[in-house]
């Protein structure tokens, strides 16, 4: 009896505990599950040079860069968790944004394979910062517009919050992680949850459109999720819902993204003297 009490009472509490202890490996699985192997050499997606940022706390990241045309916009592509930033540094200078002159940075996460140190919420925020930093000093007065898909998008509300930029391209964005975890887990207390990307808390500190994509078919993150964090930046905000999965809906609109932002830098350039701002745009 006594032993069955300890396999009845102590299985949950160490199934739990290894959750606690191992769920950055479950948000980060791309940087402790990646099949890149150390040293490994990458091709530097065609149009963009490989590029090496430093964090201000040290972390070395590994990024493809590619300036924009004069008067022309960048995207500062974030990716997903388990994801590389190769796949957004070739799709963001082909297909709609390149004739339109768009330059774009995509990086790695610290921990991820290229850059250096250990994945966290706080750490990807701070990737995120140098990454809008370095765009500022490498194409000064380009706007900046922030891309992300899943967890990507979270670190781009996230730096929005933060930096100037045009506006918001998310792809299957959530509303926040501790949500998700709620509905994915909900046996699982969302105390011990170390990184809870409230964009939800963030989205009101953002300015500019907000162009939402999210897949009908969405087995990762619910639909729900990206209505309620569109429904929270507000009018400014342009949610479709499309066919497609959590990976398949990856570039699905981008020349309705394309088009919405250039009318964007449009509108930022005919904006008065003084008010050449993200918040100074209408709404899409």
């Amino acid at each position: 009896m006594r032993l069955l009490l300890l396999v009845v009472l102590g299985l949950p509490a160490a199934i739990l505990g290894a959750l606690v202890a191992f769920q950055r490996h479950l948000i980060y699985p791309g940087a402790y599950f990646s099949r890149h192997a150390e040293g490994e050499a990458r091709p530097t997606p065609d149009g963009t040079a490989a590029v090496t940022l430093t964090t201000p706390d040290g972390e070395r990241l590994l990024g493809f860069w590619r300036p924009p045309r004069p008067g022309c916009g960048v995207v500062l592509s974030f990716h997903g968790n388990a994801s590389a930033p190769e796949s957004a540094a070739g799709r963001f200078t082909a297909g709609p944004w390149e004739p339109a002159g768009w330059g774009v940075l995509a990086i790695a996460y610290r921990g991820y394979p290229g850059s250096t140190g250990r994945p966290s919420e706080d750490g990807l925020i701070r990737d995120g910062l140098a990454a809008s930093d370095a765009v500022a000093a490498w194409a000064p007065g380009a706007p900046v517009l922030l891309h992300g898909h899943s967890l990507g998008a979270a670190v781009a509300v996230a730096v929005a919050e933060r930096r100037p930029h045009l506006g918001l391209y998310l792809e299957a964005p959530f509303d926040s992680l501790r949500h998700l975890v709620g509905l994915r887990y909900p046996l699982v207390p969302r105390l011990f949850l170390r990184d809870t990307y409230r964009s939800d808390l963030r989205i009101a500190g953002t300015s500019g459109p907000v162009f939402v994509v999210h897949g009908l078919q969405d087995g990762v993150i619910p639909l729900a999720l990206a209505r309620r964090l569109a429904a929270l930046a507000g009018p400014r905000a342009r949610l479709e819902a499309i066919a497609g999965d959590h990976v398949s809906i990856l570039g699905e609109r981008d020349a309705a993204a394309q088009s919405t932002f250039r009318d964007a830098i449009v509108q930022l350039a005919a904006a008065p003297t003084g008010d050449h701002s993200a918040a100074a745009l209408a709404a899409p």
